[in-house]
């Protein structure tokens, strides 16, 4: 059975609690790209995942018939997360209601759906982001797999 792509509010995004562990490791942005993989998988989607520990990349795994223009879409989602601290989908509707939070940015930046960030003690040291799918697709799988590996 076809999931239905989902939707998402402004309010509904900014609710959500953040990522917030303890610390985050290599072996972590394993598993949580490993859970990626799952819900990938189980769900039946076309996406690519990586997981940055700052700005290194610490696991990637592209499936179906992602590559690496979806690695390079995955590079400006990373910059939205970390220039604005949430994940690109909510960066994404906020710049959609004021414009002028992009002023100054050139296109390198992507404000779709998609890229999670981790944080420890209130700091973003991570981001999970996805790739291949409409944005709504991407940030769904990605906070699903968020969701699994801080349960």
């Amino acid at each position: 059975m076809t999931r239905p792509e989902p939707t998402y509010t402004i309010e509904q995004l900014q609710n959500v609690p953040a990522a917030e562990v303890a610390a985050f490791t290599r072996d972590d942005a394993v598993r949580l790209g490993e859970t990626a993989v799952e819900v990938i998988r189980e769900w039946g989607r076309d996406l690519a995942v990586d997981v940055h520990i700052g700005d290194e990349l610490a696991y990637r795994a592209q499936l179906g018939s992602t590559g690496q223009a979806n690695a390079d879409v995955i590079q400006g989602k990373i910059l939205v997360t970390r220039r604005f601290g949430v994940s690109s989908l909510l960066a994404r509707f906020l710049k959609e209601a004021d414009p002028s939070i992009a002023d100054g940015l050139d296109d390198s930046y992507k404000f779709w759906g998609g890229c999670v960030p981790i944080f420890v003690d209130g700091q973003l040291v991570a981001t999970i982001t996805t790739s291949g799918e409409p944005d709504v697709v991407d940030h769904e799988a990605t906070a699903e797999a968020v969701a699994r590996f801080l349960a």
